[in-house]
């Protein structure tokens, strides 16, 4: 945080952060509370300063994707530039913190080929991090029982029995997760049993994660589920204090499961600490009279009346260290898709006018279209390397090809939306009617995704600040413990009861 203008060491701090956040970014709802499929049904360009739109209208799409990211062109208007700056420095800083310097006695153990078979590079990647976290955190508390929530295939909660020898709770609400953990590490634990024969300590001491399912909706039902049977036997084997102590943990535990797990800290009594890092900002719930909702949880958030919506909450999941990092066809084919849709939203109105109301969705159907794309070598909806309205030197085969490629888009939506093709749809006047605009849905879409990293960084500071609240009982750090280029999500939230 050195170097930056705010900073949430403290309460104080924390919530004068939240608001410069949310003072700055009150005059743009035209973008944050919007969605980009109504790019050309709510005609949504005309509400940005037509001075930005005239000049991002023309910029080649590497430096579009490089706004979200705060990086600015000198020829660009002061006042755009102004914007993407300052946006840049309300945002929580993502490069991965230097955690052995954060947590002096963390010991990170390097994981072997049958510990991470099934996992990709980035899971890999995450779980050598977070699992070396928790095991630092864990000796700081003095646990040996970590409660792994949302475990998903045991990734984690395995790694941390095998490897950091911990007695670990793996709940998940899908059966067939916890079927493919506990068959998973019956495997691996062959593994260790035979490198422990083979070493003096013989083929004791090694033990699986016990495997839950249940779907945990609120934090009373996980106390509850913490202080059951289960609980008890789970600590069969440490001394004889009255309680035992438990960490709680999630990597990308969904929605308001990350929450979740914040209020259980505070709530039991058994719970010493809590590693949790978020995902999945669309799906929290957000009910004005509902106190257990997702967002806010904080009282300093609540206190300013904020309601984000689900677009903005959507929009939070967008990550600036993925834009920059995107190859320029993967960007424009992005902004392509984005210009389907919404040109796919514009058919809706037209002929489907009762379904918008129900906010149709229609899935990714990037991947087909990419292919398609690809094999067509359509340069289809660029100008000047970003724009989406047709190169003026292709010709009118190219116009076509686009064309097709929205037509497919199209048929495709409506069989997803279980819709029968009108005899008398006219893609092709659809498309005519929509392209005009489409250049500018790239420069649109790229200064909407900017206010990406500045709305989860609100999300993630109100649950800090949450804590925060709670006095000097509670000790709360929040912290990048992932490379942003590999995990986006890399945020953790460190608690400890002191």
């Amino acid at each position: 945080m050195e170097n930056r203008k705010y900073s949430c060491a403290t309460a104080t701090e924390t919530l004068e952060w939240i608001r410069a956040i949310i003072q700055f970014i009150k005059p743009y709802t035209f973008f944050w509370q919007s969605h980009v499929v109504n790019f050309l049904t709510h005609r949504l360009w005309e509400a940005v300063d037509e001075e930005w739109i005239d000049c991002l209208r023309n910029e080649p799409v590497e430096c579009l994707i490089q706004i979200p990211s705060g990086i600015v062109q000198d020829r660009w208007p002061s006042s755009l530039k102004k914007f993407i700056t300052t946006l840049s420095s309300l945002a929580f800083p993502r490069e991965q913190a230097d955690l052995k310097k954060l947590l002096p006695n963390m010991q990170v153990a390097l994981l072997n080929n049958v510990i991470t078979q099934g996992m990709n590079p980035k899971k890999r990647h995450e779980i050598e991090a977070l699992a070396a976290v928790v095991g630092s955190v864990a000796r700081d508390v003095e646990t040996n029982t970590i409660i792994d929530l949302g475990a998903g295939q045991g990734y984690l909660s395995q790694v941390l029995s095998f490897e950091y020898q911990l007695s670990v709770i793996a709940i998940d609400a899908s059966s067939h997760h916890g079927r493919v953990t506990h068959e998973r590490a019956e495997r691996i634990k062959k593994h260790y049993e035979a490198k422990m024969r083979k070493s003096s300590l013989g083929g004791k001491g090694v033990t699986i994660p016990r495997t839950v399912t249940c779907r945990v909706l609120s934090s009373d039902m996980l106390t509850t589920l913490l202080n059951s049977k289960d609980g008890d036997e789970r600590c069969q084997n440490q001394s004889t204090n009255d309680t035992c102590p438990l960490l709680l943990t999630g990597l990308h535990a969904c929605g308001d499961l990350s929450v979740t797990m914040l209020r259980a800290f505070l709530e039991s009594e058994e719970v010493k600490a809590v590693v949790s890092i978020g995902c999945c900002y669309n799906l929290l719930s957000e009910e004005e009279d509902n106190a257990l909702c997702g967002f806010p949880i904080s009282s300093g958030v609540k206190s300013t009346g904020l309601h984000l919506g689900r677009n903005s909450r959507d929009l939070a999941c967008q990550s600036a260290d993925r834009w920059k990092v995107m190859e320029n066809d993967a960007s424009l084919h992005n902004f392509e898709l984005h210009a389907f849709r919404a040109a796919f939203q514009l058919l809706l109105s037209r002929y489907f006018p009762e379904t918008l109301s129900g906010s149709p969705t229609i899935g990714r159907q990037g991947k087909t279209l990419r292919r398609q794309q690809q094999n067509s070598r359509m340069n289809g909806l660029a100008t000047n390397g970003c724009s989406c309205k047709p190169d003026s030197t292709s010709g009118k085969d190219e116009h076509v090809d686009t064309c097709s490629l929205f037509e497919k888009f199209s048929k495709s939506g409506l069989h997803r939306l279980n819709l029968n093709q009108p005899h008398d749809v006219d893609f092709a006047g659809i498309w005519k009617e929509a392209e005009p605009f489409l250049e500018v849905i790239g420069p649109y879409w790229s200064l909407r995704a900017a206010l990406g990293p500045v709305l989860e960084t609100l999300i993630l500071l109100d649950r800090l600040l949450f804590l925060q609240e709670q006095g000097d009982s509670v000790e709360a750090i929040m912290v990048p413990i992932f490379n942003p280029n590999i995990s986006p999500r890399n945020v953790a939230l460190i608690a400890k009861k002191i």
